[in-house]
């Protein structure tokens, strides 16, 4: 296993390599963030990974949902994504749910990490809502044209930072998807290493009319 994990080892030893291992994640939504965070995590060596998503390939998703390729239509999301992270790691135990948040919250899976990869603002207060439940912390993350946000959620409250409203989404390019995906996965592999992560911080990125990439924070209020 040392081996195939060669890099990682390289960066944090063995004994981290090996915790690992012994850490359980839930990843609910499985396309463009999804998807991107299934690559990014799937073969790191987190023991289990539960992908969480009741809809079906489109063939509007494949330029942007990087799991999926064209002949992929109809097919359930979760399933493809944990196909994908099987072939590649033997080190990880993978499980598709194919079903919505509400239907997977109700099958009591403990985990040590939750990771929004959802694209509506009410199923994230329902995440947020399970999370105080079960007293576990989860990442927030969202995108929208060449913008996104990222949060690492611990002891502040989505559901008060954030208006939980209906919104049409604009249009969106692939980049923005994986950079926030990307941004989400390493928050959640320096949590799962124990590593120092910055919590209830809010990180909004976006290109402004120059095109440069501006880096924003916002530090959310805590319950405590």
């Amino acid at each position: 296993m040392m081996q195939y994990f060669h890099r990682q080892v390289q960066l944090w030893g063995e004994e981290t390599q090996n915790r690992l291992q012994t850490k359980k994640i839930a990843i609910i939504g499985a396309g463009g963030l999804g998807s991107s965070l299934a690559f990014a995590l799937g073969s790191t060596g987190i023991g289990e990974i539960h992908i969480i998503d009741f809809d079906e390939v489109s063939l509007h998703n494949i330029h942007r949902q990087i799991a999926f390729k064209m002949g992929d239509e109809g097919k359930n999301k979760a399933t493809i994504n944990a196909q994908i992270i099987e072939q590649k790691c033997p080190f990880t135990k993978v499980v598709a749910h194919e079903c919505n948040f509400e239907e997977w919250s109700k099958k009591n899976i403990s985990v040590d990490l939750i990771i929004d990869a959802t694209d509506n603002l009410p199923t994230r207060g329902d995440i947020n809502t399970y999370a105080k439940k079960v007293n576990t912390p989860w990442i927030y993350g969202s995108v929208e044209a060449f913008h996104g946000q990222v949060c690492f959620i611990d002891k502040s409250s989505f559901n008060d930072a954030f208006k939980i409203i209906q919104k049409a989404p604009a249009g969106i390019a692939a980049p923005i998807v994986m950079h926030i995906a990307s941004l989400q996965a390493n928050l959640a592999l320096r949590f799962l290493a124990e590593l120092h992560v910055k919590k209830d911080l809010l990180y909004y990125l976006f290109f402004n009319e120059e095109g440069e990439l501006i880096t924003q924070k916002f530090g959310l209020p805590t319950e405590d």
